[in-house]
């Protein structure tokens, strides 16, 4: 269902299902395009049809399971213990992502199907240092907005440093 965020961008809203449970999810207008070219090379062309079918047009099982575990294989994408990577990993890399980008942890528990519980207990390494900004905004005294450099002053003493190495250079080998 395509709709607009709140500064106006396209954006595709979905309908998941999935272990017993179906929530709406947010997604980038392109992924919608590619459902839908998804959809038009399927059996179930209906708005309220599942995208993802087997041929007959009836609900896929596994979502192309074998194809990315082939894939992965072929790759030899390993583990940190050496175990070979799953269609899980896209999951895990995509929350992961998500929060190194500041994606608030409740949203994203939101939009996962999960809990907090769970993002906090396997995702807490994201680094929220670098993320200071966010953690600090809103604060008296913390300025959002980084002081403009004086980019003639910035040029001017980059200049000067230049001139004064060189200076230093012919001096040494004139003496």
């Amino acid at each position: 269902m395509p709709a607009n965020d709140r500064e106006g961008r396209e954006i595709v809203v979905l309908f998941v299902q999935g272990k017993g449970k179906s929530r709406k999810l947010v997604a980038p207008k392109s992924v919608g395009d590619y459902l839908e070219r998804i959809r038009a090379i399927s059996k179930a062309t209906q708005p309220e049809d599942r995208v993802f079918t087997n041929i007959t047009g009836k609900p896929a099982k596994t979502l192309y399971n074998s194809l990315i575990a082939d894939l992965l294989n072929e790759a030899n994408l390993r583990g940190t213990q050496g175990v070979p990577r799953s269609t899980y990993c896209f999951r895990h890399t995509y929350a992961t992502l998500r929060l190194q980008e500041g994606v608030d942890v409740y949203f994203l528990a939101e939009q996962m199907g999960t809990s907090v519980h769970m993002m906090e207990e396997h995702y807490g390494h994201v680094n929220t240092i670098k993320h200071a900004d966010r953690v600090l905004q809103g604060m008296a005294g913390w300025e959002l907005s980084q002081p403009e450099v004086d980019v003639t002053r910035a040029k001017a003493s980059k200049a000067a440093e230049t001139h004064d190495k060189s200076k230093r250079g012919q001096h040494r080998r004139t003496g």
